[in-house]
């Protein structure tokens, strides 16, 4: 679907490919071996340099990114983050303007890291006082 807005912009499918490849965290290599035998990491890094992708083309990549080809046609970064965020399972995605929550803040995630490392320091520090007094009791009673 061509409208007034995708005329004036240049969309360049390779990069919106590799944006969409990358936004999820899939590699490369990953992304060949789910295409098939045919393809490669080279491969992938050409094909993401091309401006425009065969529509088959651009339906096995959809299919395998879990990602709508209209999203590779009309590519910009309001639509992309509305396309992730409302992406559920096998690829199918409801424009409702939810936005995920998680339960886990990540700011209270690194603490509660960052307190288990210092407890374990500290407890290591402990077994070394008490392993270097045992020592010291061994070489004086002899």
């Amino acid at each position: 679907m061509i409208n007034a807005t995708t005329m004036e912009k240049k969309i360049h499918e390779g990069r919106n490919v590799k944006r969409f490849r990358e936004m999820l965290g899939i590699k490369q290599e990953a992304l060949a071996y789910d295409l098939g035998d045919d393809w490669s990491q080279r491969k992938i890094s050409v094909l993401e340099q091309k401006e425009t992708i065969d529509l088959p083309l651009l339906q096995q990549i959809s299919a395998a990114l879990k990602i709508p080809v209209e999203a590779f046609q009309n590519f910009d970064e309001e639509q992309a983050i509305n396309i992730i965020s409302n992406t559920f399972n096998e690829g199918s995605f409801l424009n409702t303007g939810h936005t995920p929550t998680f339960n886990v803040n990540p700011i209270d995630k690194l603490i509660q890291l960052h307190d288990e490392k210092i407890a374990l320091y500290e407890r290591m520090l402990r077994e070394k006082d008490e392993m270097m007094a045992e020592l010291k009791k061994l070489i004086s009673s002899k």
